[in-house]
């Protein structure tokens, strides 16, 4: 940036004849720093839905097999599928959600990806 901020300056400055010059002198050039604005996206989740197809051992089977969860948190998320509907089974960044979505529809699956609640 110094070195822009002194290009700058070269280029501003310009003989002051009486004061009379609309351009600053060099000591009052104010170069800004430049920041992005990052924003980061919000979580995403992976929903799992409950479907009249699959049967509960194999929604289990699945979430150990692809997510790697332990037989208990598996069953976990099974149950919460099975009696409420719905079981949020990964939180991330969106791509990766998608890409876990569309593995849970290779599997069979009713799957999609909402934005995580704050």
């Amino acid at each position: 940036m110094a070195v822009v901020a002194q290009l700058v300056e070269r280029w501003l400055v310009v003989p002051d004849v009486a004061g009379s010059s609309p351009v600053g002198r060099p000591d009052s050039v104010l170069v800004e720093e430049f920041a992005p604005d990052v924003t980061l996206d919000v979580p995403w989740c992976t929903v799992v839905w409950n479907d009249p197809v699959n049967l509960m051992p194999y929604v289990t089977r699945v979430f150990m097999t692809y997510f790697g969860y332990s037989r208990p948190e598996a069953e976990r998320l099974m149950l919460l599928v099975h009696h409420e509907g719905r079981a949020v089974v990964a939180t991330g960044p969106r791509e990766e959600m998608e890409r876990h979505t569309e593995a849970m529809h290779e599997y069979g699956l009713w799957a999609s990806v909402q934005k995580a609640d704050a």
